[in-house]
């Protein structure tokens, strides 16, 4: 059974919520007082805090700063009368679950409280991964070999029976769908939809009729009503990826949705009750689009719930080697037989810093498998841009593969530069000569010419002439002239 504390000054809001959650099941200690609620979080043990705010001579700020401290595995709602944004972010901050404004919807509160001490518990239960299955089979896409990834792991777990808002951040290509689709499949919502939305991909009008729908006429086009994602979910799971991406006018709108579980409908005048669980996912730190005003800050704290952050592959290298097998085998299905891959493979792409992170290493394990050759995947085959900042390809291996060559116009460069080089030796550095012999204008030959040797271009690799240098030539002001050495 929940144990739940309730503080408030007024004796009538004490014992109607008192009745109401006792007859709900929960053991109820009501308080008063505010040092005696005090002293009771301090040495007590209890499940949810139901506190309000404006209290005297403790507020009830304080004591959620108490409680945080002395019970931090504890939920806690605050109630008030005089609801505003800025002190709703305030005891979220602090850590508050959420908060719920007086006079109160009894539905609204009882729904809450379930909310929070579903959150609670998943919080606080000990989940022994050891005992049970390895998390790398029971999250078949998901590869948790790192302390990292098993950390993610076992939060999905924690939370995924909870109904809770979830954040799910990380950089480009780390998987954050991947996350979302097994909080959906480990939840209670499994058997309903789960639909995702880029809001990066869309136009505000598109995206705003994508998520909540439009009625016929609503705009040009609009010939039918539609459903949005919210109605079309129902009793499912929704992930906005790129949440971060979402134009601020929208953002207010979801922001009404995750309070009131109600959505309207573009062009619409009616409201209309939806179901569905809301799990967010961004590759850029919210706080920072807060800090440049484009998003909200309300919004963030009703989506940040529970934080599932990813990190970046270079951050846990144990998940590369498995994640390439892992690759392997979906890329060639049952049956067929994984190529050998060779030590040196292994460790250029163990070493490798991995930008685009998992979505990249997907990629390098397909374009080996493209360009491979028998049944040994070997370096010469993996993407150029990881042979060529890899310190542990050797200059035989570079020249091996075709895919190591320079570019035609390095290639190119390289052998006028020999060539000029030949011909000026052959003059004696005399560059009119030069010119003349290799059929260009001089002021060419000087553009070419690195400009140590009295030339403009930015190369300054010396070309060695076979002669000696002088500090001025009497005929072409050049920085050489050479005496023959024949």
């Amino acid at each position: 059974m929940f144990r739940i504390l309730l503080i408030d000054d007024e004796a009538n809001i004490l014992s109607v919520l008192s009745t109401l959650l006792k007859a709900e099941g929960y053991d109820v200690v009501a308080v008063r007082e505010g040092e005696k609620a005090k002293e009771f979080i301090e040495n007590e043990n209890f499940d949810l805090m139901v506190c309000d705010i404006r209290m005297t001579p403790i507020s009830g700020m304080d004591l959620l700063k108490v409680a945080r401290k002395f019970k931090p595995e504890s939920a806690v709602i605050m109630l008030t009368a005089y609801a505003t944004v800025e002190t709703a972010i305030q005891a979220m901050k602090l850590g508050a679950f959420d908060y719920v404004t007086k006079p109160f919807k009894v539905d609204e509160l009882l729904i809450t409280i379930q909310r929070a001490l579903e959150y609670k518990k998943a919080i606080s239960e000990n989940v022994d991964l050891k005992a049970q299955i390895t998390t790398k089979y029971r999250f078949e896409n998901i590869v948790c070999e790192s302390p990292l990834m098993k950390d993610v792991c076992e939060m999905i777990e924690r939370v995924a029976r909870t109904d809770t808002t979830i954040l799910i951040s990380g950089e480009s290509g780390t998987s954050k769908e991947l996350v979302a689709k097994a909080v959906h499949a480990h939840s209670a919502r499994k058997n309903k939809r789960f639909l995702a939305v880029n809001c990066a991909a869309l136009p505000e009008a598109l995206l705003e009729s994508e998520m909540f729908g439009h009625v016929k006429g609503a705009f040009t086009g609009a010939m039918t009503d539609k459903k949005g994602l919210f109605e079309a979910v129902e009793g499912g799971t929704i992930f906005l990826d790129e949440i971060g991406a979402m134009p601020l006018g929208i953002q207010g709108k979801l922001l009404r949705v995750l309070q009131e579980k109600e959505i309207r409908k573009v062009g619409g005048n009616e409201n209309i009750s939806v179901n569905a669980r809301v799990l967010a996912a961004t590759n850029t730190p919210l706080e920072e689009l807060i800090k440049q005003g484009k998003f909200r800050e309300d919004l963030y704290y009703r989506l940040n719930v529970i934080p599932i952050h990813i990190n970046p592959l270079r951050e846990r290298r144990e998940d590369i080697i498995p994640l390439i097998h892992h690759v392997l085998r979906t890329e060639l299905g049952e049956g067929r037989s994984v190529p050998k891959i060779s030590p040196k493979v292994y460790q250029i792409l163990e070493n490798y810093d991995w930008p685009g992170n998992v979505r990249e290493l997907e990629n390098a394990v397909k374009h080996a498998m493209a360009f491979s050759h028998g049944e040994e995947i070997t370096p010469e085959v993996l993407p150029p841009k990881i042979l060529a900042s890899s310190p542990e390809v050797t200059e035989s291996n570079r020249s091996e593969s075709p895919h190591q060559f320079e570019s035609l116009k390095a290639f190119l460069r390289s052998k006028e530069k020999d060539y000029m080089k030949q011909v000026l030796s052959y003059v004696n550095g005399d560059k009119e000569r030069a010119a003349n012999s290799l059929k260009i204008s001089l002021a060419t030959l000087y553009r070419k010419l690195p400009k140590n040797m009295g030339g403009e271009s930015d190369d300054d690799e010396d070309i060695d002439t076979g002669g000696e240098e002088e500090t001025t030539s009497s005929n072409d002001n050049s920085l050489i002239s050479s005496n023959n050495s024949e």
